[in-house]
């Protein structure tokens, strides 16, 4: 059986280095990493090697520390379907806990051990006569015949170009990169976005903060949260009562895809935002703040927020709600798109990451010698969210209309894993050296999908969220079930793709 770590062969112009030969190269060990190896092995595939620019496994749930980080989806499937976790203290779980399952998986499949850690890849490239990538990484170079992407859609922080922000003379960081160093206790503090991290975020530093001023662009849909402790019984009984947690966690994903079907139907959205209203009027007495916290699109038109806590805090003595973008930075203080100017020691930007513009795309190049983001344009698209044309030999993780703004993202996680650990092992059955997506394949396919998200509440909500892209277009959400998904990445189509055997070349 062959190292699950690469070997060197032969000295390369980089440096002294050696070239270090792989059949896959996994870039990222987030959870998406961590699926991707399983699924390897479970197809017999065991020449692989997975490197990670951070220090350890986790991904998302390691750089992601906030104060009240955690999940909005129930615990109970949010979680491997092979290593499902009975011992989850929340119906929600936190953050800390979420990064200890993920840390526990990849050690119980050994994947720590074999983690090549502080490894950034910088530059890929495909070799057309090689038929191999060739990686440039902080380490050295990697030659694979397959390289996978799983560094995620929420690994670079977006923090929006303000003016005067470089004169700010206090604290400024992003929720992605929380400075645990930063004492805001007695602090006045602006943050400035109401996504997923500052629904969470904001009730959470208010009772310690002596200000708390909150930069709305637009207000979020909060609708309440039924969270709760797991206490000791409940998870002796998960544990061992057979088909408990199995029967629990398909109980759970039937009614998350119900949830989906709903949001292909803003009127029905339209009908559920009574919750999130009556939220509202419960814990908002004050008719001016209501008003400005009321969203004037249609609920799941922006990802769905949960919270029991949230408006709570923005009705406190110390907190303030603008209902405007941040316009300006000045030395000391922020001001709001309708001129109003505070006074604070320092600003926590909520604002999200590069999802449609993802980093990597800029460091991989194709057959053609375009990058990824230059073949795509400003608007990503892929083969089941997974391959495209120009890129052989090449998978996405979490790519282009393969997110979901219903349920666990472990479902379409590990349905992608284990297509495209199939790829690898039909390619290999085969005889085949290289594979890239027929263009009529790909092209049909993201037709197929547009066609389907129209009348949607993602596209026809009333919103601007980050699942369209910078022309509109919806390239972030798979427009049908978990259900739908599964079945159509159950098997790899070898038919669908040009294929080139050692030797020949893929047609231009």
């Amino acid at each position: 059986m062959s190292s699950t770590t690469a070997t060197a062969t032969e000295p390369e112009a980089h440096g002294t280095q050696p070239v270090r030969d792989t059949q896959v190269l996994v870039i990222g060990a987030g959870v998406s990493g961590i699926a991707v190896v399983v699924a390897l092995r479970k197809k017999g595939i065991t020449d692989f090697t997975i490197i990670e620019a951070g220090a350890e496994v986790g991904g998302t749930w390691r750089d992601n520390t906030y104060p009240g980080c955690g999940c909005d989806v129930p615990s109970l499937l949010y979680s491997f379907s092979f290593e499902q976790n009975p011992n989850w203290t929340r119906t929600f779980a936190k953050q800390p806990e979420i990064q200890a399952y993920v840390r526990g998986v990849a050690r119980k499949h050994g994947i720590d051990t074999i983690l090549r850690s502080g490894v950034e890849a910088t530059a890929s490239r495909w070799d057309d006569d090689q038929q191999r990538w060739i990686v440039e990484t902080t380490e050295g170079t990697y030659r694979a015949q397959f390289i996978v992407g799983a560094t995620g859609p929420l690994q670079h922080a977006k923090i929006p170009d303000i003016p005067g922000l470089d004169g700010f003379t206090g604290k400024i960081f992003h929720s992605a990169q929380w400075d645990h160093d930063y004492d805001l206790a007695g602090k006045r503090v602006a943050v400035v976005g109401t996504g997923a991290s500052a629904i969470q975020i904001v009730p959470t530093i208010q009772p310690t903060v002596s200000e708390l001023v909150l930069l709305q662009r637009t207000p979020s849909w909060v609708l309440p949260r039924p969270d709760f402790k797991v206490g000791r019984v409940s998870r002796l009984a998960l544990r061992y009562v057979p088909g408990l947690q199995r029967g629990i966690r398909i109980g759970l994903w039937l009614f998350m895809e119900l949830q989906q079907q709903a949001q292909r139907r803003p009127k029905l959205m339209q009908q559920l935002q009574k919750l999130g209203l009556g939220l509202l009027k419960r814990q908002v007495k004050d008719p001016e703040l209501r008003r400005a916290l009321t969203p004037t699109f249609t609920l799941g038109c922006k990802r769905l927020m949960m919270s029991n806590t949230y408006y709570k805090a923005l009705t406190a003595p110390n907190a303030t709600v603008v209902p405007h973008a941040l316009a300006e930075v000045k030395p000391g203080s922020v001001v709001g798109a309708d001129g109003s100017e505070h006074e604070v020691d320092a600003i926590i930007f909520a604002t999200g990451f590069h999802v449609t513009d993802p980093p990597i795309a800029d460091a991989v190049r194709g057959r053609s010698g375009k990058t990824v983001a230059e073949s795509w344009g400003p608007s990503p698209q892929a083969y089941l969210g997974t391959m495209a044309p120009d890129i052989p030999n090449a998978f996405l993780m979490v790519g282009p209309n393969l997110g979901n703004g219903h349920t666990s993202v472990f479902l379409p996680i590990e349905a992608q894993a284990g297509y495209i650990a199939d790829a690898i092992s039909t390619a290999r059955a085969a005889g085949v050296e290289a594979i890239e997506v027929r263009r009529d394949i790909h092209q049909r396919w993201n037709d197929k999908v547009q066609k389907a998200l129209e009348g949607t509440v993602w596209n026809d909500g009333g919103c601007a969220s980050y699942y369209l892209d910078s022309t509109g277009r919806n390239s972030t959400i798979y427009p049908w079930t978990t259900i739908d998904l599964r079945r159509r990445m159950r098997h790899f189509k070898l038919d669908q793709f040009h294929t080139a055997r050692k030797g020949e070349h893929l047609p231009s």
